[in-house]
């Protein structure tokens, strides 16, 4: 698969569309830290992205601790932010919206 590197106006929109996401400080990632009620709310958030970022084929970088998952996103293999990164960023947002 090829993998192409956003540009800087591409990054720029996509940013402005995903609530909470940050670049990390060497503009490589984006980060985010999600906040839930329980320890059972954070695993069930990160066992629905787990099953979006295998379907993407695309792997977050990820920690939990209690009712909070602090998330790494960047594509590996070009050093930087692709598209992939963009996908899974808003499929996480939307998990962190359901509760179950």
């Amino acid at each position: 698969m090829a993998y192409a590197i956003l540009t800087p106006e591409a990054l720029r929109e996509s940013l402005s569309q995903l609530h909470g996401w940050q670049l990390a400080d060497n503009g490589d990632a984006l980060v985010r830290e999600f906040r839930f009620g329980s320890f059972a709310e954070a695993f069930a958030f990160m066992t629905r992205c787990a099953l979006v970022a295998e379907r993407l084929d695309h792997h977050p970088e990820w920690f939990n601790v209690y009712s909070r998952v602090s998330v790494r996103l960047t594509t590996h293999v070009v050093k930087g932010l692709t598209e992939l990164d963009i996908k899974l960023a808003s499929a996480m947002t939307d998990a962190a919206r359901r509760t179950d």
